[in-house]
């Protein structure tokens, strides 16, 4: 077998198999057929599912703990929603400097602990950089069209199309195409949040837990006062169980380095340069901000 197409211990009645076995149909009935970049091909005759293929139905399986059908609600309903908003191209958009400046970047890092990859794809929320809530915030779909693209360019960045390596069952090991996620919210008032943060914070939760199923290995919460940890737990039960168990509060950003090691930028701790400097940014237009950086 082409080793570009190859899954170990796959047989016919693995969940994996009979999720593919149903794609074409899943894909005839969403009238499309992308996910993350990559282009889910059915099986033939004369020709298996792709690797990257099995890749992204594997994660849709291990998200819903190998209950092939709830995976294939999920997936049907993925591909529908990337046929209505077109999550690609909104990842090429150019945003407003003025609401979305300073406020998220990818990186990589290197040498994570307990990682099974060499290098990590890192995303850093930065909501301290917000200067006006409203402004950033008060338009919900156009936060949301933000928020989306930076999770598409942290995707671009794991480059599962020209993955080799098999993602193990649900249970049976680590998924080495996630990201990591930080959230920084030095200088971020929790007494009173307003209410289109708590929006937008509920509808992003929602639309990557229907739409973006495995694709984040650990969130940290840095610079979080400890008496406002209770916030947190408020917020698990909107999640999924799993995506709990991956969240990690850390009161002070300077001792993220302790999580993710040395290669995190210098104002969390690490040895590398400043997150402007390494971090990489969406299509931003060319009015000046006044908006910081980490």
């Amino acid at each position: 077998m082409d080793p570009s197409t190859d899954w170990p211990n796959l047989s016919s009645d693995h969940p994996l198999a009979l999720l593919c076995a149903e794609l074409e149909s899943i894909i005839a009935e969403a009238d499309y057929c992308e996910v993350y970049g990559i282009e889910l091909n059915p099986p033939i005759e004369s020709s298996p599912a792709k690797f990257a293929t099995l890749l992204i139905l594997q994660k849709f399986l291990r998200a819903n703990a190998n209950d092939v059908s709830k995976a294939r609600a999920q997936l049907l309903g993925t591909l529908k929603w990337r046929k209505d908003f077109q999550p690609l191209k909104v990842a090429n958009e150019t945003f407003e400097r003025a609401r979305f400046g300073g406020l998220g970047y990818v990186t990589q890092l290197s040498r994570v602990p307990a990682s099974p990859n060499a290098t990590d794809v890192a995303t850093f929320n930065i909501y301290g950089a917000v200067k006006n809530t409203t402004k950033t915030f008060g338009d919900l779909d156009g936060f949301i069209r933000w928020r989306v693209a930076l999770m598409e360019l942290t995707l671009s960045h794991l480059h599962m199309s020209e993955a080799k390596i098999p993602i193990p069952d649900h249970d049976k090991g680590l998924d080495p195409y996630q990201a990591v996620q930080i959230h920084d919210h030095l200088n971020v008032s929790f007494l009173r949040q307003p209410a289109e943060v708590k929006a937008a914070s509920q509808k992003t939760i929602k639309l990557f837990s229907d739409y973006y199923p495995e694709t984040l290995s650990r969130k940290y919460f840095v610079n979080v006062p400890l008496v406002m940890q209770w916030m947190f737990t408020a917020m698990r039960p909107l999640m999924p169980k799993a995506t709990v168990e991956k969240m990690v509060v850390v009161s002070y950003g300077t001792e993220l380095y302790k999580y993710l090691g040395s290669s995190v930028p210098k104002a969390y701790g690490g040895q590398s340069g400043e997150l402007g400097e390494v971090g990489k940014e969406l299509n931003l237009d060319t009015q000046a901000t006044t908006a910081s950086k980490a």
